[in-house]
This record gives C-alpha cells, sequence and structure tokens, in this order.
C-alpha cells in the first residue's frame, strides 16, 4: 500500500482499526535533520506491556490490565516522495470490541473537526450536552454512530473554552472586536482606561448598527437598568423604533465606572460612531449623572424620562394600598393642557399629604420630561420607556450571570441582536403577505397613506382616525406640524374639517412607510457591508452545512436520486482528497 502523506496513513489505521474492532496507537515516528518524517509505526492499542512499579505490592486495588503485547501493527517509510508500507501484522492476542463498542474506545481525534464545529454551534446555543449529543446521534441513526461519547464532547467543549481564554478577557474582547472589522471595516469599538491602564467601558456598534441608525435613529432610548441589576455585566443598550415598532438596536456599552465622565465618554463615542448625527428625542433613566453628561454632549436633543423607571420609584414611595399611582399616572398621561396639570398636581400633593416629599418635588421641577401636556411638541414617536420589550429583557437578563464569561457573554448578546433582525423580517415579509382591512373605503386621508405606511403603523393610524368623529377643531392657524402619524392625529382632524381629500407628503414620515430602508445614507458606509470569504472554519460549516442537507433531502426521495448522490460523493470525495494532496 502507498500514502501520499502521514496523515492519510494514519486515517487508514483508525478506519481499520474501527472495522476490525481494536484501538490504535502511534507507536514512533523519526525525522530526519530537515524536520521531515522518515518512517513511522502504528499499533494496536493494546502493544507492549505495563512496566512493573516497585510500589505494585502496596496497590490495595490495582488497575485492570490494559496491555497484552499485541503485535498488530503497520510500518511505514518515506521514498520517493511517498510512505510505503514495509511491515504489516494483521493478528491480535486478544478478544477485538463489537462494532456497537468500538466507538467507546479513546484514540487521537475521535472527535471529528466538523463534529467539534457541531458541538460548539450546540453549545453557543445554549443546548445541555445530553441534548446536542442525542441530536447528532440521532442525524446517524444511533450514538455508537455519532464516534464519539459524553466525555469526549465535555472534553471538547473544556479545551476549546481553555483556550478562548488564553489571552484573558481583555484580550478576549479586543480579539472579538479585531474580527469585526475584519468582517466589515464599517464595524465601530471604543474602550476607555483607567490611570493604571486597564479597560473600564467598552461601546461598540457593528455594521448593520450603524445603518438602522441611519435610517430609523431619530428617537434612541438607553437602557442602563442592567448596570444595576447585573453588576458583573454592567450592560447598557441604545435602541429605537423601526418602521414597523418594533425594536432596533444602535449600539451597546459595557460600563464598570458609572461616573459623568464616563457616560459624557459614552454619548461622545456613540456619535462618533454615527458620524454626529444627533437623535431629536433621547430617553433615559431618572439619572442626574447621565441627564447632565448628555445636556453637555447633545445640548439640542430633548432628553425624555423613561415613565416605566418614574413608576418604579413610585412602587417603592407608596407602599399603602393607596390609589396614590392611579391619581399620578393621571398627571403623566391623561391631562391635556398645562393649567389641567397644575391643578391635578396640586390635589394629589394635598390628597396624599406629601408635598413635603423630596422625591416627588425634583420630579415636579423636571415635568417637562415626563408629563404629556409638557411634551407635546417634543418629537417622542410614542416611545414613553428605556426598556427593550419584555421577552428581550428576560433574554438578555437569562444569560447575565457571574459565571459567564465575557466570550459567551458577546455570543450571546449577538443572538438577542439577530433574533431582533429576524423579527423585523418577519413583519417585512408579514407586511408584503398580508393586507390591512381598510374599514372607512371611502375615506381619501385613509386612502392616500394605505399603500405607503406599513400595516402596523397604517392600523395604528386607522384606529386613531376611527376617535375623529368624538373630536371638534375649536381653533387652527396656518403653521401646523405633525409629528407622527401614529401619535399625534390632531393634523388629520384639521384636513378633515378642511375637506382636504389626503394627507399631502410632506406631512407623512418616511420612517413609517414601506420604503423606509430605501435610498442611501449620508456618511454612512452601506456599500461598505460586504461578506468576508475569510470565514473561521465554524463559519465556513454553518454556510455550507444547510446547503448539503437540502442536497441530502431532496436525494431521499428515491431510489434513483439517492443512489445517484451517492456516486456524486465518492467521486467528491475523492476529487477531495486529490485537492487536498497538492496544496
Amino acid at each position: 500500500m502507498v500514502f501520499y502523506n502521514i496523515e492519510e496513513a494514519w486515517k487508514f489505521w483508525v478506519d481499520y482499526g474501527g472495522r476490525l474492532g481494536f484501538g490504535v496507537r502511534k507507536q514512533y515516528t523519526h525525522k530526519k535533520k530537515d524536520g521531515s518524517i522518515s518512517s513511522c509505526r502504528f499499533v494496536c492499542c493494546k502493544e507492549g506491556l505495563r512496566k512493573p512499579d516497585k510500589r505494585d505490592y502496596k496497590t490495595i486495588n490495582p488497575r485492570p490490565e490494559t496491555r497484552t503485547n499485541c503485535r498488530a501493527r503497520i510500518g511505514l517509510k518515506h521514498t520517493g516522495g511517498q510512505f510505503i508500507v514495509y511491515d504489516f501484522v494483521e493478528e491480535h492476542n486478544h478478544n477485538v470490541h463489537l462494532q456497537e463498542t468500538i466507538h467507546m474506545l479513546s484514540y487521537e481525534q475521535k472527535v471529528l473537526e466538523v463534529q467539534c464545529h457541531q458541538i460548539d454551534l450546540a453549545n453557543d446555543d445554549g443546548l445541555q450536552h445530553r441534548t446536542s449529543l442525542d441530536l447528532m446521534s440521532k442525524e446517524v441513526e444511533g450514538s455508537s454512530d455519532s464516534g464519539y461519547t459524553p466525555p469526549d464532547q465535555k472534553h471538547n467543549i473544556h479545551k476549546r473554552r481553555k483556550m478562548s481564554l488564553v489571552n484573558g478577557e481583555v484580550g478576549h474582547l479586543l480579539q472579538y472586536f479585531q474580527r469585526q472589522l475584519v468582517e466589515n471595516p464599517t464595524s465601530y469599538h471604543a474602550y476607555q482606561m483607567d490611570a493604571e491602564d486597564r479597560i473600564t467601558n467598552v461601546f461598540w456598534a457593528d455594521a448593520r448598527m450603524l445603518i438602522d441608525y441611519g435610517y430609523f435613529g431619530d428617537v434612541v432610548s438607553l437602557d442602563s437598568t442592567y448596570c444595576t441589576d447585573c453588576p458583573h455585566i454592567p450592560l447598557a443598550v441604545f435602541s429605537g423604533f423601526d418602521h414597523h415598532r418594533g425594536t432596533v438596536i444602535f449600539g451597546a456599552a459595557l460600563l464598570y465606572d458609572e461616573t459623568a465622565e464616563s457616560y459624557k465618554w459614552l454619548f461622545e463615542k456613540f456619535l462618533e460612531a454615527h458620524k454626529q448625527k444627533m437623535p431629536q428625542t433621547f430617553f433615559t433613566d431618572q439619572n442626574q449623572t447621565i441627564e447632565k453628561a448628555l445636556a453637555v454632549v447633545m445640548p439640542r436633543t430633548y432628553n425624555g424620562l423613561c415613565t416605566w423607571h418614574l413608576m418604579q420609584n413610585l412602587d417603592n414611595l407608596m407602599k399603602d394600598e393607596s390609589d396614590f399611582i392611579v391619581d399620578f399616572k393621571k398627571c403623566m398621561y391623561d391631562y391635556e393642557d398645562e393649567e389641567q396639570f397644575e391643578e391635578g398636581w396640586r390635589t394629589l400633593l394635598v390628597k396624599y399629604d406629601v408635598k413635603e416629599n423630596t422625591w416627588l418635588q425634583r420630579v415636579y421641577t423636571i415635568k417637562e420630561k415626563w408629563a404629556a401636556c409638557y411634551m407635546k411638541k417634543a418629537f417622542t414617536l410614542g416611545m414613553q420607556s428605556t426598556q427593550l420589550s419584555d421577552n428581550v429583557n428576560v433574554e438578555i437578563k437569562s444569560f447575565m450571570n457571574a459565571d459567564l464569561d465575557i466570550i459567551k457573554f458577546f455570543e450571546h448578546f449577538e443572538g438577542v441582536v439577530e433574533e431582533k433582525r429576524y423579527n423585523e423580517l418577519k413583519s417585512e415579509c408579514e407586511a408584503r403577505q398580508n393586507i390591512s382591512r381598510l374599514k372607512y373605503p371611502y375615506s381619501g386621508i385613509l386612502q392616500s397613506v394605505y399603500g405607503l405606511y406599513t400595516p402596523t403603523i397604517f392600523d395604528l393610524f386607522q384606529h386613531e382616525y376611527e376617535l375623529f368623529e368624538a373630536c371638534s377643531v375649536k381653533s387652527m392657524n396656518k403653521n401646523m406640524n405633525m409629528q407622527t402619524p401614529t401619535i399625534d392625529f390632531v393634523i388629520a382632524m384639521v384636513f378633515i374639517h378642511m375637506d382636504v381629500k389626503s394627507v399631502p407628503a410632506r406631512y407623512i414620515l418616511k420612517r413609517w412607510t414601506k420604503l423606509a430602508r430605501s435610498g442611501a445614507l449620508p456618511n454612512v458606509g452601506v456599500s461598505d457591508v460586504v461578506e468576508d470569504v475569510d470565514l473561521s472554519p465554524s463559519q465556513r460549516y454553518k454556510k455550507i452545512c444547510p446547503r448539503l442537507i437540502r442536497i441530502a433531502i431532496e436525494a431521499c426521495r428515491s431510489k434513483e436520486t439517492f443512489l445517484f448522490l451517492s456516486k456524486v460523493i465518492d467521486e467528491l470525495d475523492r476529487q477531495m482528497l486529490e485537492f487536498q494532496n497538492n496544496q
């Protein structure tokens, strides 16, 4: 027999041992001065005998013997650019294993590289070891056919984790961002150092986040509650609304140092990443440190407060069974004008005897940031909270624990971001598949926006249109400003009053339409977002595996296609081997 390289010979010996039922080992490898292999020998795993130990007589429970001095072997020598078999012994002096148990033997590289990728992908997706092994076993009709055991699987995961922590968390953090830049140069990251040159804060935004902000970055929220809830991973997330009113993420940060200077640095880097494009409105938690930093970096941006956090603080303030929260919500949402608000606020303070409450006093001084009647002129898109949707919060908090290393954190966070992007694709598909029902088919105003707005936005607009009949116009002037079709429908009432048949184009926000993502973005390298062909083995596996699975499914539909694909695979296997040998 002749082999082109040592790897091919070893693969033959491993396969041969698997077919006959014995484990294998490499006995020796001789090399020349230039480092090339001159000869080698592969043997049965039971070759030789255990060396005697002078301490054997002290052993209470001696280990079973695993060596029988088996002579089965194959010897190879390098001649003329090939490895030629010069010695081969076939006979064994022990019982060989059953085919059902051969996979339980331990020998080198039993977990193939492709299986390593499968294990890594299952581990990244949070599958338990047993679950992922069962899944891969079913693919090959049984755990014995998978070629490895649960201990092999755990060993592979621990080995990969150990490799990933060689450079420590900081080093791996930098490697992660470097990989992002290689995949797409438009990605952005920045980190802040303290006086001892330690990383204290990190901000990052991938290429898709930069693009999304270009389209939907008019109103932004910063949710920093994770910094308090999970101090070991102090995550802060920038987000907003897409044209389906779904959550879209514009960037994220790890804030290990929550000072005014840190938030100032964070907002500066946020603007730097997004080409100095400031949002019109920025929602934050009720945090003076954040508010001051935002006022310095984005002085022209309106700062709204998260109503959810205000209500949480009220829960801490009022522990009794009173209706204080109900009355406070009236001040927050129900009053139409400022005079009503002021009267309602005075009534609230007297009714519950909280005039001297310092927290309420401060909240009142910033009422322009949370009371609806004072926010009429603010461009908010109907946003009231900094928090992402409930399901996203649950997903993020589910993997933010003290045992999670920084590498796994980024992998899981990427998964959450990708799920939000997939949700937008689902909404886009539904928008093309389903058509909203037009309740007033003879309404010119509804007809004019029927095919423009996304179904979600149109349904909201149509719902508000139904409320028009209960309203009347007291007065109006020529200067009208429509901030969003889902919140401010006053202008539509005016159109009806003036018998306007369609909504003028200047009053339709493109960011709510089906064409929100059309057109070029200034100062954003959309054209630079290209797929990198120099992928890692795991990434290559993820891309090619679905294609091969699809072919396999089609081939199994009939006997003829099965036989045809089997021949193609045999030929492809031969060509792949030739290609590798020629590399």
